[in-house]
């Protein structure tokens, strides 16, 4: 991932202190002297019958701003887009949202973070789950959307082992193939050429220590009994998943990395950013996507989006915008 991330960037440009950023119950110091207890980013809702759970995992800031964007073409109404969302053009913030289901016995989580790391702006799923209530050996089931580090790297524990031991993990059949290849063809990215070594053989080593666990399905599979369909979401990675999750009469729609920002993707889908794989597949994944859940006025969820990520895709005259659901405490 981009490497010019800056917490104290972050703090300075949205006003914050580092005692405001404080996460999960970790103590902080009051200025009168006092402790404070901070809650925990962990926001639990329902998808009809189902208990569900949206943990925050960080947040990580890209201080190229628009220029991580395509095509550069558009930076001048991109820039308009995010202004007149009182967004700052300057930097990209991109949150981390863990999804996280319970039905009886089964456990699931939709990707997993980074893990268990020594930094204090990501890394915090863990400590979620336990404020839930759910040890790392009751998740029985993981669904891997694709291979970059924000969605693989918590399936893998410090020690090097698996971090959720009793469950399977799912992702598709070609994304497991694309990376454990020998030589996994970038030709259509735009992503930094000197990036890509280095996570190519992150993702070939995570894949060897999970491959034990690693089921691969096609999308359009069904699972649990009617409750998880895996979908196309390709373009992002060569086999990005996005999921549909039912439950009744009620669903939730994860579009995962879909779109990396409140704003600009949802202006015009056929913006994207240079971290897709193949962005003319990713604008098609985009587009057919976002105008289904426009038009069936679909729950969704996404991995990128301001915590905790649940909202509606609005069609607009041009493009569409994103509504976030109201909270509930």
């Amino acid at each position: 991932m981009n490497k010019d991330i800056s917490r104290r960037n972050l703090l300075k440009k949205m006003g914050l202190t580092a005692g405001g950023m404080a996460m999960g119950t970790a103590p902080v110091m009051a200025s009168n002297g006092l402790e404070i207890k901070r809650n925990p980013y962990i926001y639990s809702f329902r998808i009809g019958e189902l208990e569900a759970w949206s943990i925050s995992d960080g947040f990580m800031l890209f201080d190229a701003g628009l220029d991580l964007m395509e095509p550069t073409n558009s930076h001048a109404q991109m820039r308009e887009a995010m202004l007149s969302n009182h967004e700052d053009p300057s930097f990209l913030p991109m949150y981390i949202n863990i999804l996280v289901i319970r039905k009886g016995k089964e456990v699931i989580i939709f990707d997993a973070g980074y893990g268990i790391v020594n930094n204090s702006e990501r890394g915090w799923f863990q400590e979620g789950l336990s404020a839930i209530g759910i040890d790392k050996n009751d998740v029985t089931a993981g669904f891997l959307s694709h291979a970059h580090g924000d969605h693989i790297d918590g399936f893998v524990g410090p020690d090097g082992k698996p971090m959720f031991p009793n469950a399977a993990i799912f992702t598709t059949q070609e994304e497991f193939n694309f990376w454990r290849q020998k030589n996994p063809d970038f030709s259509k990215s735009n992503r930094n050429p000197s990036w890509i070594p280095g996570m190519v053989k992150h993702a070939k080593k995570q894949f060897e220590i999970l491959s034990p666990q690693i089921q691969t399905v096609k999308t359009g599979s069904v699972l649990f009994d009617n409750l998880v369909t895996v979908e196309n979401g390709f373009g992002h990675t060569p086999g990005h998943a996005v999921y549909k999750i039912t439950s009744g009469e009620d669903s939730l729609f994860h579009i995962v990395d879909l779109s990396h920002n409140p704003v600009l993707m949802f202006e015009n889908p056929a913006w994207s950013i240079k971290l897709d794989h193949s962005p003319a597949v990713a604008i098609a994944s985009r587009e057919r996507i976002f105008s289904m859940a426009a038009e069936k006025k679909m729950r969704c969820f996404g991995f990128h989006i301001p915590w905790p990520g649940l909202g509606y895709i609005n069609k607009k005259e041009k493009g569409y915008s994103w509504l976030p659901e109201r909270m509930w405490w």
